[in-house]
Order: C-alpha cells, then sequence, then structure tokens
C-alpha cells in the first residue's frame, strides 16, 4: 500500500506537519510520523461523515435498490464523504420498516472500496411535530411511542443510531429517555417546542438539534424557545444545512460562534443532488427543483431538503464565516463523529483507522479523496 504524505494533516483534536502516513494492505493507519523534508503542498483531512441525508444521484435511501444506494455511494464517495447516516422521510408504518430492513441490509454488506460506508440509520419522522413538519405528510406522522420505536429498531436490526424528535409532543420524554438508554442518539427537530419543552428534552436525554433553524419554533426575546436553547446548551450538538438557502450568512455566524466544537456540518440532501433542475420526489412527495433550490410542489415556500453536498458545505462555511479549513473540516468529520460516539473509528485520522483522506490544495479546494489509502479516480 502507499505512504501517503502532505504538508499538514487535519486530524479532530491537532494538525500534524510533514506527515508521513504508513498504510496496510487492509487500507488501515499503522503509523503517523513526521518529515520535515517533505516538500509536497497538499493539505490532508478526513473524510466527511454526512449524519443527515436521503439520498443523491436520482436515488431515494427510502426506496432505492442495492444497486441504487451504491450509486448514492458513489457519488458521495467522490465528493469526500467517506461515511453516512441513510436518513428517512416520515412514511406508513408499513414502508418505514421495509425502508429500515433494507438500509440494515446495506449496512451489513460488504462496502465496495469506492463507495462511502453507510455506518448506521437517522430515523427523521414520523414523532415530529404537525406545525413544523416542513416536507412530512401530516397524516402519516406518529405520536411518540416506545412500542413504536422498538418495532422500527427491531426492524433496523438495531442500526438506527440517530432519532430526530419533538420534544414537545405527549410520550417524547418517555421515548427518549427509552431510546437514550439503549445507546440510540436523539436530536431535538421538527419541533415547536417552547424553551421549557426543549430544556425537558435535553434533559430526558437529546444530545443534538436537526437542521438548526429550520423546522423549528424561532427565537423571541420573551420566549426563547428551542432555537435559543439548542444555541446557549454549551453540551448540545447542532446540525446545520450551509447552503446559503435555509440559513443566512449570519445566521450561520452565529451558530458557529455559538456552538464552536459542537457545530455539525449535514446536507439534508435528496435525490435531486447531483442532478439537473427539474421534478423529483422524496417519500412519494413531489418536489421542484431549480436554480439549486429544492421545494415542495405544491407549496413553492416550503424547503424539501437541499441539493448540498459535504465538500460545498465546507467550502461555504469557510467563505460565510471567514473560518479556517480545519475548523469547517471538523464540523464535517470529527464533531459529527463525536456526537454518534465513533470517533475511536471514524473521522478522526488516527492509527488503526481506515486511511480515508480528502486531499485539498493550500487555496482550499478539495482535490482528491483517498478510500482505504487508495485515490479514488
Amino acid at each position: 500500500m502507499p505512504t501517503l504524505t502532505a504538508r499538514t494533516m487535519i486530524t479532530a483534536i491537532g494538525t500534524v506537519e510533514y506527515p508521513v502516513i504508513e498504510v496496510d494492505s487492509g487500507g488501515l493507519i499503522t503509523d503517523i510520523s513526521s518529515d520535515a523534508s517533505i516538500r509536497s503542498e497538499a493539505i490532508l483531512t478526513p473524510t466527511f461523515l454526512d449524519v443527515h441525508i436521503h439520498g443523491a444521484a436520482g436515488h431515494d435511501v427510502m426506496d432505492c435498490s442495492p444497486a441504487g444506494l451504491g450509486q448514492v455511494q458513489r457519488f458521495l464517495a467522490r465528493r469526500g464523504t467517506g461515511h453516512y447516516l441513510p436518513t428517512t422521510v416520515t412514511a406508513s408504518v408499513d414502508d418505514t420498516l421495509r425502508a429500515l430492513e433494507a438500509l440494515a441490509g446495506a449496512i451489513e454488506r460488504p462496502t465496495p472500496g469506492d463507495e462511502a460506508t453507510p455506518i448506521g440509520i437517522h430515523l427523521e419522522g414520523p414523532f415530529l411535530s404537525h406545525a413544523k413538519r416542513g416536507v412530512h405528510l401530516p397524516e402519516l406522522l406518529q405520536q411518540p411511542s416506545i412500542p413504536l420505536f422498538e418495532r422500527f429498531q427491531q426492524a433496523a436490526r438495531g442500526h438506527i443510531q440517530l432519532m430526530t424528535v419533538a420534544p414537545e409532543l405527549p410520550g417524547a420524554l418517555e421515548m427518549i429517555g427509552f431510546a437514550t438508554a439503549h445507546g440510540v442518539r436523539v436530536s431535538l427537530g421538527h419541533t415547536n417546542a417552547t424553551a421549557a419543552e426543549a430544556t425537558a428534552g435535553i434533559g430526558a436525554g437529546a444530545t443534538s438539534a436537526t437542521h438548526m433553524f429550520n423546522a423549528m419554533r424561532a427565537m423571541d426575546h420573551r420566549e426563547p424557545g428551542v432555537a435559543a436553547v439548542v444555541l446557549d446548551d454549551q453540551d448540545l450538538y447542532a446540525e446545520l444545512i450551509c447552503d446559503g438557502i435555509h440559513v443566512a450568512p449570519a445566521m450561520v455566524r452565529l451558530w458557529l460562534r455559538l456552538k464552536g466544537e459542537r457545530a455539525i456540518l449535514m446536507t439534508d440532501g435528496i435525490s435531486a443532488t447531483g442532478m439537473p433542475d427539474g421534478p423529483y420526489t422524496l417519500a412519494g412527495v413531489p418536489i421542484t427543483v431549480a436554480d439549486g433550490k429544492a421545494s415542495v410542489t405544491c407549496a413553492p415556500g416550503t424547503l424539501a431538503g437541499s441539493v448540498l453536498t459535504m465538500d460545498r458545505a465546507v467550502s461555504n462555511l469557510c467563505e460565510f464565516t471567514a473560518c479556517g479549513l480545519e475548523t469547517a473540516v471538523r464540523a464535517a468529520s470529527s464533531q459529527p463523529a463525536a456526537m454518534l460516539g465513533v470517533g475511536d473509528t471514524v473521522g478522526s485520522l488516527r492509527v488503526g483507522q481506515a486511511a480515508n483522506f480528502n486531499e485539498y490544495s493550500t487555496d482550499g479546494r478539495r482535490m482528491a479523496t483517498y478510500l482505504c489509502g487508495q485515490r479514488l479516480g
């Protein structure tokens, strides 16, 4: 296997100057050292971990075949994503169970070397607020239910790692506590929660917030609401869609300033990601994509996911906030891994991890992606 070198390597906790990375035949990092004689100008970073994505390349993870999911994963890998959580959308219980079973199969199958690896499932819906449902169909939303969650997790064969919940719903706190006790991270989202209701959700075990500011009660100086609680809580992680459409740059700057090492970039990407403008569907809901914006066809003001990629999210964060590449990369790799509790195996570039790198130029352009030490063509 090749020895990789660069001018700088960005890790979860710092940077390594003039790194020399040894990779074994299985694609794992066996040693990281430094050699000041290296003349490379490249910057190596971890590949990205997208914890919230519904599809890409014309395929929706709710209903695509193994071949279709492979196309999604190849698309993601060629845009710098090494790992991801395929994310559900509210559907009928039977359709959700079928999707979870299929996604569990994808997680359990070996992933080809040129594809992003699914490492768990993000269950977004059906335990969401009618007032902040977004694209999720109202007739399919469900009240939080521990037995229903257990049915979903059984169908997923234990692979649900993250679940979005509106904490103000009846039964939500009990379900959050149950899921957390069984190793599932819970994210507050699609919620009209007051500050007190959001605080109760965090007290029950929630560790993150889903697509910050979107499908979420707005802040008010007398009733701060869930958004203010999320920004104020130093321990809570918070996702953000950094496409310049979902969240204005000034709010992106506020989010990054307040969340810091708890900031998480994600895409909320749908099947239209990487495809031309036109009509698409998201879990059966008609979507129109025009000028980079995905919206519900019958309600043009309602956004329906995005067509963002993680490499673009990283570059946008650098542009919108003037932060360094290392800050943006960590928000797209080691910080989501820490939120999920998988930092020992994903996203931090340490001995024993897969040699999954993105290569950047000195001016911040992603030049190449390596999976298990092999440069993707």
